[in-house]
C-alpha cells in the first residue's frame, strides 16, 4: 500500500539539513518532553492506583462486603431470621452475626480505648480475612475459651485477639491478661452505679497491615461480649460476604428488598465513601497535573513546527503552486506533529514500565511512618490508555496553529525574492 505524500514530506521535514541542526535538536526535545511527561504520568496513575487498591484490600480483609444493622434500634435481636433471609439472596457467598462495642483495655500501667468486636470463631473466617491476618494463636481458642470455662470459676478468663500495634502499646502478649473495661456502667456498687470490668486472656495476635486496625481493634467470643454487655441473644449486626466486590451495592439493594424496612444493608464503597473518594480525587487531581507535563512539551511541538514552516516556506510554495491544497499542507505539519507524539509515547511507556518496577523493588518506606514497606504499584489498561490518548490529543492540537499557519501561506510572495 503506497503511502500519501504527505507521510513522506513529513518525515523528510524532520530530519534537518546539516548547516542547520536546530530544528532536529527541538525535533528531539519535543519527543524527550513527551516521553517524560507519559512516563511519569503511568508512574504517578501506578503508585495511587496501588495505594488506593491496597488499602481497600486491607480494609475489606477485616470488614464485611455488606453490613446490617437495625434502623430503630441499637442492637439486632431477630439475626437468626436476618441469616436465613441473606444467605438465599443470589451473590450472597456467607454471612455471621456480630458485635460492635467501644471499651477500655487495661494491663500493668497502661489503658487505651479500642473497637471490641464480638465475632462467632466458627464462621467469621468466612467472612473476612480474620484467620490469614493472625500471627500469634488461633482464631479457635476463642470458642475454646468460652465453651471450656466451668461454672466454679477456676478456669483461666475468656480469650481475646488483639492487634500487632495494640499489642505492643500495651506490652500484652500472649498469655497475659487484661482487663475489659465497658464505659457505660451497668454494674451497682457501694457508690452507685460502676463500669463493668472483666479480665481476659490474650490467646491471639492479629496483623491486618493497616495501624488503625492493629492498634485500635480487638476480638472476643460472641457469647462472652453477649455476657459481658448483657445483651441476652441480641447481636449489633450481620456481616456478609459476596461474590464480586464491586457489584455490592447492587447487592446490598436486593438485600433491603428481601428483608423488612426496619434492617439496613450498606456496602463496604458506601461505609468508606469518604476516604475513597479523597483517594480518587487525588489522584485526578495528579492527572491533571502532570498532563502540564505533556503541555510543555507540546509548546516545543508547536515552536519546532513553526521554525519548520519558517525554513521550508519556499518548499510549501513550490508544493501550493504545483497543485498542492490548503488540506494537503496542513496535513503535512499535522502528520509531523502526531509523529513527534506518538515516537514520545512509545518512549514513554517502557520508560514508565521501567520506573514502576524500580519503585516496587527498590524504594522503601519507613513502616513507623506508613502503614506499608513497599510501594504498591498497579498498572493499569484504562490508566495506560487514557495517558496514551491525552499526549496523542496535546500533540495534535499542537500541530493545528502551525499547520494553518503553513497552508494560508501565499506562493507568490514566499518566491518573490527566489
Amino acid at each position: 500500500m503506497k503511502l500519501p505524500y504527505e507521510f513522506h514530506i513529513a518525515i523528510r521535514y524532520l530530519k534537518a539539513k546539516r548547516r542547520r541542526k536546530t530544528i532536529s535538536l527541538n525535533t528531539f526535545i519535543s519527543m524527550g518532553g513527551v516521553t517524560v511527561g507519559v512516563a511519569a504520568l503511568i508512574a504517578t496513575l501506578a503508585v495511587m492506583t496501588g495505594f488506593k487498591e491496597d488499602m481497600r484490600d486491607k480494609i475489606l480483609g477485616t470488614n464485611s462486603h455488606i453490613v446490617i444493622t437495625d434502623r430503630t434500634q441499637e442492637d439486632l435481636p431477630d439475626y437468626r431470621h436476618v441469616l436465613a433471609t441473606v444467605k438465599g439472596v443470589r451473590h450472597v457467598v456467607a454471612a455471621t452475626p456480630f458485635i460492635y462495642r467501644q471499651v477500655l483495655l487495661a494491663s500493668e500501667g497502661n489503658v487505651h480505648g479500642v473497637v471490641l468486636r464480638g465475632i462467632d470463631p466458627a464462621t467469621e473466617g468466612t467472612v473476612t480475612e480474620i484467620r490469614k491476618n493472625m500471627v500469634e494463636g488461633n482464631l479457635d481458642d476463642l470458642s475454646k475459651s468460652a465453651n471450656t470455662r466451668p461454672e466454679d470459676g477456676s478456669a483461666s478468663p475468656p480469650g481475646i485477639i488483639i492487634g500487632r500495634e495494640l499489642m505492643a502499646r500495651m506490652g500484652a502478649f500472649l498469655g497475659d491478661k487484661i482487663n475489659v473495661i465497658s464505659p457505660v456502667g451497668n454494674t451497682m456498687g457501694p457508690m452507685g452505679v460502676v463500669p463493668k470490668i472483666r479480665r481476659f486472656v490474650v490467646v491471639g495476635i492479629f496483623d491486618s497491615g493497616m495501624y488503625e486496625y492493629d492498634s485500635s481493634l480487638a476480638y472476643v467470643s460472641i457469647h462472652d461480649a453477649q455476657e459481658f454487655f448483657n445483651m441476652g441473644d441480641a447481636v449489633s449486626g450481620v456481616e456478609v460476604k459476596v461474590d464480586d466486590i464491586f457489584i455490592a451495592n447492587r447487592i446490598s439493594k436486593e438485600i433491603d428488598r428481601h428483608l423488612d424496612s426496619q434492617y439496613w444493608a450498606r456496602d463496604w464503597m458506601r461505609l468508606n465513601r469518604n476516604l475513597f473518594s479523597a483517594l480518587q480525587l487525588e489522584k485526578i487531581m495528579m492527572f491533571v497535573i502532570l498532563v502540564l507535563i505533556i503541555l510543555v512539551a507540546s509548546f516545543n511541538i508547536v515552536s519546532t513546527l513553526t521554525m519548520t514552516v519558517v525554513e521550508k516556506s519556499r518548499e510549501i510554495a513550490i508544493l501550493k503552486a504545483m497543485g498542492a491544497t490548503r488540506q494537503g499542507v496542513m496535513r503535512i505539519f499535522i502528520i509531523e506533529g502526531l509523529i513527534i507524539g506518538l515516537v514520545g509515547v512509545l518512549l514513554g511507556l517502557p520508560l514508565g514500565y521501567a520506573v514502576c518496577a524500580f519503585l516496587q523493588r527498590f524504594y522503601t518506606l519507613p513502616p513507623d511512618v506508613y502503614y506499608i514497606s513497599h510501594l504498591p504499584v498497579r498498572m493499569r489498561s484504562l490508566d495506560i490508555t487514557l495517558v496514551s490518548f491525552s499526549a496523542v490529543a496535546i500533540s495534535f492540537l499542537a500541530t493545528l496553529y502551525p499547520s494553518w499557519q503553513a497552508a494560508r501561506l501565499d506562493p507568490a510572495e514566499a518566491l518573490r525574492y527566489e
